[in-house]
């Protein structure tokens, strides 16, 4: 059986950055590069024109900076998902590019495994923060956020209410189709997010903010 492969386009003024990022993605059995953009403009134009699954795109460029052109494209197709790739790590920066719709930030002097993990993180629906940002961004978010719950992704928050609700890690693995390890992986994430210790402080939580009866 062909594995569908990940579509991605990638958006960048730096030639070089772009060549040796394609060497890396085409290396992958299960990606691709569809096309490259050099502006912000472009990224939105080679988006409508090659709907990819992907977008790798830089948040500093000529003639329209990345966060509009991903508002533009998260607006427009639905089907495709950004993936900011920048060398700010400025939080300021990840907040507003992640508002305009990306679903995960890596510094561009990350691993490349970072990389290949990002976008396949993010092919699945799932939120990448770079290592080097996630404490910083974190901390941004809570100054920033009126309701922790914002501070969730939305698996994050199906699986605190299913947590809530008395199921085991195994029941929400099977019911939502993923491995106890994700499962586990979710629930330390939602803990940490949320600076809940134990099952019966998620139970509390989810009553206090309507979660849960």
């Amino acid at each position: 059986m062909v594995t569908k492969k990940i579509r991605v386009l990638l958006a960048d003024d730096h030639t070089i950055l772009r060549k040796g990022v394609r060497m890396l993605i085409e290396a992958q059995a299960d990606m691709e590069v569809v096309g490259e953009a050099k502006t912000g403009r472009e990224a939105i134009d080679e988006s409508r024109r090659l709907k990819p699954d992907i977008v790798v795109m830089d948040v500093s460029m000529p003639d329209l900076n990345g966060i509009e052109g991903t508002r533009q494209i998260c607006n427009e197709l639905m089907h495709t998902k950004v993936l900011a790739l920048s060398m700010h790590k400025d939080s300021v920066y990840v907040r507003e590019i992640l508002r305009a719709g990306a679903r995960g930030y890596l510094v561009k002097d990350s691993d490349d495994d970072d990389l290949l993990r990002a976008i396949r993180s993010v092919q699945r629906g799932e939120a990448f923060l770079s290592p080097a940002i996630s404490d910083a961004v974190l901390t941004d978010y809570r100054k920033h956020v009126s309701n922790p719950v914002d501070l969730l992704t939305s698996r994050e928050r199906e699986i605190l209410n299913m947590i809530a609700d008395g199921k085991t890690n195994k029941e929400i693995a099977t019911a939502l189709n993923l491995s106890v390890y994700t499962v586990e992986s979710h629930r330390g994430s939602v803990m940490e997010k949320l600076n809940l210790h134990n099952t019966g402080d998620i139970v509390r939580f989810a009553i206090r903010n309507g979660l849960i009866s």
